[in-house]
């Protein structure tokens, strides 16, 4: 099955929104760490660093840096922009 972007990245939001919390602005959002060790999303997405970064260059997510590694940067803060 070839890998499908747009699919990926609406799992990628789905579970933002089963998992994230409001922020001081209000915005939805979690840490990495926390992305990466949620047991549903681990077994749906084909690449969980590939599919937020195309949602990131999407305006869909945003986080510090261009790409995160787990345990480097599992505590930093990932915003769902956009939920639709």
């Amino acid at each position: 099955m070839p890998y499908d972007v747009d699919h990926e990245i609406s799992l990628l939001v789905a579970c933002l929104k089963r998992i994230c919390n409001p922020g001081d602005d209000g915005q939805l959002q979690v840490t990495f760490g926390e992305i990466f060790r949620d047991e549903i999303l681990e077994q749906q997405l084909e690449s969980l660093v590939g599919t937020m970064k195309a949602a990131k260059k999407r305006g869909i997510i945003d986080f510090k840096g261009q790409m995160l590694l787990q345990g480097a940067h599992d505590n930093v803060v990932v915003t769902l922009l956009k939920s639709d």
